[in-house]
């Protein structure tokens, strides 16, 4: 069986499909890392922490506060549900007496 003309044939751009010198064409750029880019890769992570933390840290009065205020509404909701179907609730309201 004979291969077809898309295995058979290179990637564009290139003298063979791997690890061949580059054949200079018009119209494509290939990019690199600078060596002085690659010094600062060690410190990311630490300087992501801090970042993030000093990143949210300045925001979490905008999304703690209406959570809070939300959870609260929710959990005296849940409260007050128990309570009105519950044996005492329903003697307080007066819904027991028909």
């Amino acid at each position: 069986m004979r291969p077809s003309i898309a295995r058979a044939s290179e990637m564009p751009g290139r003298a063979s499909w791997w690890g061949a010198p580059i054949i200079k064409q018009k119209g494509i750029v290939e990019y690199t890392l600078s060596p002085y880019q690659t010094k600062a890769a060690p410190h990311w992570v630490r300087n992501y922490v801090f970042n993030f933390y000093r990143r949210v840290s300045a925001e979490a009065v905008y999304f703690v506060i209406p959570f809070g205020l939300g959870y609260g509404i929710y959990a005296w909701a849940k409260r007050h549900d128990a309570y009105q179907n519950s044996k005492a609730g329903h003697i307080a309201s007066g819904a027991a007496h028909h």
